[in-house]
């Protein structure tokens, strides 16, 4: 149960909309189903004294605003309280009786009418459709002051959470207030009608957030606003500094022909100026991009470069989010990643990915604020990704897009715990909902790679096979077998024989690789574990390019005494080259 709280001064006007045929025909049988005392007259189905309905809208018109005309320049300039409450689409439908009963207890819950108080405001409640009525009250009270209101949203939030409990509908996530701004409905009505396929309020809160993401100082940030075909206009001071912005969409105007601006501070409460500035002040981000050189591997593509980084940053930021309030930050870094990451990958999972990064968009946000912000590895992490650019076309084939998705499931499904532990509902269900987008794009993403390397484990010699199947189980005892027999360790085998192949030991980088994060939350274990090894191992996310010795690597083999002489060959901990500040500590 849904309320919406406005305010207005025109009496009429709202009771007239209310009773007329709405903007789309929409407005069915509008008649009452409450008032203040039982009473008023109902311009939808009062025939007596005049049939004329006008004539009942204006009856009634005069008995909500009596007490505003008596109380005269003491009565507020927006008088009307306009309050609109909707069911689930799920829930069964109420009876006039019950949103009379609804109604009763909104206005009484937030100081309109308090039960058993004769001097309340004057209200009634209008029914134009089976899954919502509209509460309209006039806030002047008989003895003519002003109703004590505050936080009269919280407090009808609340009282719709009490009323879902005690009917049995569905009950809906309580809020904190520091969500985004909803478009109003003819923001709704004008992106139907010019062909938008969403409002344009949201549009141009993700193509702030975008242009935000690994933003390194406040003029690169609006220089990203305006590559991205937004039309920008700042707020200065006398000084010259920049006091805000406002941005609009190309040919978004108004009735005057004007450009439509949104203030960030409307677009999201993170998005104002200051707070921005406060985003960007709190850490310096590493201005240079992730090289192919750097990782150890000349002949991979900045993007997956980019990717492979930020997987083992990501990782190292799931273990900080079972920690304390300090990891609030992290929550905002991981918010711009994502958005990093969704802007430039390849139209397979662009969708899913745009997806999971609007949904954690809601994560992002609570009153907890991180003492401590350091969150210059993650948006770091973020820049290197949009640096890099798209990986169409530039070496990505998918591979370092499903390890950093694999990555970030088990992100998002921390952050969810992260804030249910602090009661944050819809955070924790934004978490969840991300992960789930996650775990899509990351069957798209991994589909091709994943197939080579189940193809690769099958092609192993027996010997081999069965010493990596023995490794995984003695690791792994409760992997189960598929309905044919067979152990579902195809691709992890074969990820341990080419890490053996590069000179590892692969009982001791498997037991690293578990211990890195937990894996309780994994939807596939050795999915899981086949990217851990890869990255830690530095193997290329593109199997086929592992059937290619690399010089100096070691060849595999299948003999007994070779094997057990690996056993001293050195892990991804020890390797020379590996950088121990993008690997999480073991817990």
């Amino acid at each position: 149960m849904v309320p919406k709280i406005r305010r207005g001064s025109r009496t009429h006007g709202l009771l007239a909309y209310l009773y007329g045929p709405g903007k789309r025909d929409e407005h069915v049988d509008a008649h009452l189903v409450g008032s203040w005392d039982g009473f008023a007259p109902d311009p939808g189905r009062d025939s007596s004294p005049d049939p004329d309905p006008k004539v009942t809208l204006a009856r009634l018109t005069a008995a909500l605003d009596l007490r505003v005309k008596q109380a005269g320049d003491r009565a507020p300039a927006k008088h009307v309280w306009h309050c609109s409450v909707r069911t689930d689409p799920g829930d069964r439908m109420l009876t006039d009786a019950e949103w009379n009963t609804v109604a009763q207890r909104l206005v009484a819950a937030t100081g309109i009418a308090p039960a058993g108080d004769p001097d309340g405001c004057r209200w009634v409640a209008v029914r134009h459709a089976d899954d919502h009525i509209h509460i309209l009250a006039t806030m002047v009270r008989g003895d003519l002051r002003r109703p004590r209101m505050n936080y009269d949203f919280k407090k009808a939030q609340a009282e719709c959470r009490r009323i879902e409990k005690e009917w049995g509908l569905r009950r809906l996530n309580p809020g904190d207030g520091t969500g985004s701004k909803t478009p109003t409905s003819a923001e709704r009505f004008k992106a139907e009608r010019t062909g938008r396929p969403e409002p344009s309020r949201e549009t141009l809160r993700e193509a702030v957030r975008r242009a935000l993401a690994g933003a390194a100082t406040e003029d690169e940030f609006f220089i990203r606003l305006r590559e991205a075909g937004l039309r920008v206009k700042v707020r200065t001071a006398p000084s010259g500094d920049a006091l805000g912005y406002n941005v609009a969409l190309p040919g978004d105007r108004n009735r005057n022909g004007e450009p439509v601006w949104f203030p960030g501070s409307k677009l999201a409460p993170d998005l104002s100026l200051p707070k921005i500035r406060r985003r960007l002040g709190d850490d310096t981000v590493d201005q240079t991009t992730p090289s192919a050189a750097t990782s150890g591997r000349p002949d991979w593509s900045p993007p997956a470069c980019a990717r492979r980084s930020a997987a083992g940053i990501a990782e190292h930021a799931a273990v900080l989010l079972d920690g304390g309030d300090e990891a609030a930050a992290q929550l905002v870094g991981v918010g711009e990643l994502l958005d990093a990451v969704a802007q430039t990958s390849t139209a397979a999972t662009r969708a899913e990915l745009a997806a999971a990064a609007r949904e954690f968009e809601r994560a992002t946000r609570s009153h907890v604020r991180a003492e401590r912000a350091d969150t210059r590895a993650i948006r770091s992490a973020a820049r290197g990704i949009i640096q890099a650019g798209s990986a169409l076309g530039r070496g990505e084939d998918g591979g370092t897009t499903a390890m950093l998705a694999s990555t970030l499931v088990l992100v998002a499904l921390a952050a969810a715990r992260w804030h249910s532990a602090r009661g944050h509902a819809q955070q924790a269900h934004a978490s969840r909902q991300t992960a789930e987008h996650l775990r899509t794009a990351y069957r798209q993403a991994a589909a091709t790679p994943m197939r080579a390397l189940r193809d690769q484990g099958r092609a192993l010699p027996e010997a081999v096979r069965r010493t990596h199947e023995a490794t995984i189980r003695a690791a792994l005892p409760q992997q189960g077998l598929r309905a044919d027999g067979t152990p579902r360790t195809d691709a992890l085998a074969a990820t341990l024989a080419q890490a053996e192949q590069a000179g590892h030991d692969p009982e001791a980088l498997l037991q690293q690789a578990i211990a890195l994060r937990e894996l309780d939350t994994a939807e596939d274990v050795n999915d899981v574990l086949v990217w851990r090894l890869r990255r830690l191992a530095q193997l290329p996310a593109h199997p086929a390019e592992a059937t290619q010795p690399q010089a100096g690597t070691r060849q595999p083999t299948t003999s007994t005494n070779d094997r057990t002489s690996n056993r001293t060959a050195p892990t991804a901990a020890a390797r020379p080259g590996s950088d121990p500040r993008t690997r999480p500590p073991r817990r």
